[in-house]
């Protein structure tokens, strides 16, 4: 079960409990994570910056039938081009802790338990131009961490470095990155470590199309829509260089280079 933590024998919110506590992350700096998390995905939405990475889904019933053309778990209503933000620093404020009795973690600063698919394509370059195909994108490196299963959270802070050094990029030089949000206290915790270590952490490259809190983190298919999402963001915006990570069970986390073709 993607959930649960066999090892520790906790569920994955009690590990992200632990990443809180750890690096000291705040209730409220989880929920304004997760607040800005939601507006920039609304944004993102009426702005049609998810339209290319969207595979329209048509859904018949007996009497009629509709499109889901977009991710459903943004807290926003969506009408005539522009959305209204459906929650706040106070309603997220009051949502009881989720996991532990005077916990941090709470429904609004994690993600939703959700369905989803993705799909890439990964080839060769010899391969493509024999099937006369044009690639998106480049994988320069990829690399993983792992740490202790209650270190879970702390992995993709771990992950980055490694993948900086081995590509021979500096933090300078990563245009974007996107970070799963498998909870706020996790990407918070992963930028405190990575300042504290002296990397050049700068928010305003991280998930700027909002991020998994607000889109949805469904099990199996994140690591694909992480990627993509980041891929778009980058042709989006005329940048070349971008960063995925996300984290793993069992400790673990991976982190991928790209740069666009």
């Amino acid at each position: 079960d993607g959930l649960w933590c066999s090892i520790q024998d906790w569920a994955m919110g009690s590990a992200a409990e632990f990443i809180a506590q750890q690096f000291e992350v705040t209730r409220e700096e989880m929920d304004a994570f997760a607040l800005n998390s939601h507006k920039k995905a609304a944004e993102a939405t009426v702005n049609g910056r998810f339209r290319d990475e969207i595979v329209p889904v048509e859904i018949k019933t007996r009497k009629s039938s509709f499109v889901v053309n977009k991710d459903e778990p943004i807290r926003a209503t969506f009408e005539n081009g522009s959305y209204q933000i459906g929650t706040s620093l106070e309603l997220l404020g009051k949502l009881p802790p989720a996991f532990e009795k005077d916990g941090l973690v709470t429904a609004g600063n994690a993600p939703g338990i959700n369905d989803g698919a993705a799909a890439v394509v990964v080839t060769s370059r010899a391969e493509a131009e024999k099937q006369e195909l044009k690639p998106i994108a480049r994988i320069v490196g990829h690399t993983y961490a792992a740490l202790d299963a209650k270190w879970l959270f702390a992995a993709p802070a771990r992950a980055v470095p490694r993948l900086l050094d081995r590509v021979g990029w500096s933090m300078n030089d990563v245009d974007l990155f996107e970070v799963n949000e498998a909870f706020a206290a996790q990407a918070l915790a992963n930028g405190a470590e990575l300042t504290q270590k002296g990397y050049n952490w700068n928010w305003d490259k991280v998930n700027v199309n909002g991020g998994a809190i607000a889109l949805g983190h469904p099990i199996g298919a994140s690591g694909a829509r992480v990627l993509v999402t980041l891929i778009y963001a980058l042709r989006q915006r005329n940048l070349n260089r971008g960063v995925a990570t996300l984290c793993l069970g069992g400790g673990e986390a991976v982190a991928m280079a790209i740069e666009l073709e």
